[in-house]
């Protein structure tokens, strides 16, 4: 059996409930975003041309490679799909920053962040508590990469694409 099949089985384990699958639908997704958001506040002092912008590097750049080379050596096609996710919430993140100026009453990218992952995380545990069983990562941290690819796995399923 490959790594990949064996972890996202233990993974699914612990998430048999109904309520608790589909809140982590929605919160798996939120917290990933979140954690970039986090890392993308933490601006680098370089930054690059992309398509005529100019991009502050920052420590989100740094951590979804180590990120996308762990899921590359898990399935390649499972990390095209979340190389996908990955360009998606940097660009919300670069879209946001670029929409909201704090100084005008908005939040800062990193407020809007920490307050949306303590409200995923929230939203997960109280799924864990409906499911009767503790989340994975407390056994292996490993599985809090392991929850997005796991989302990913039943969009794959679900148009039909192997993993």
């Amino acid at each position: 059996m490959r790594a990949i099949d064996s972890l996202l089985g233990e993974y699914a384990e612990s998430h048999q409930n109904k309520t608790n699958k589909a809140i982590h639908y929605v919160c798996v997704p939120a917290i990933f975003w979140t954690v970039v958001a986090l890392l993308w506040s933490i601006k680098l002092p370089f930054d690059f041309e992309l398509a005529g912008r100019t991009i502050q590097f920052n420590a989100a750049f740094i951590a979804l490679t180590l990120v996308l080379i762990y899921y590359i050596r898990l399935s390649f096609t499972l990390a095209l799909g979340m190389l996908f996710y990955t360009l998606l919430c940097a660009a919300l993140c670069y879209a946001y920053e670029a929409k909201v100026d704090p100084a005008l009453g908005g939040f800062p990218l990193w407020a809007f962040a920490l307050i949306t992952f303590v409200v995923a995380w929230i939203g997960q545990f109280y799924g864990h508590n409906i499911e009767g069983k503790k989340p994975s990562f407390l056994k292996d941290l490993q599985f809090l990469l392991i929850g997005p690819a796991w989302i990913m796995s039943f969009i794959y399923k679900n148009v039909g694409l192997k993993y």
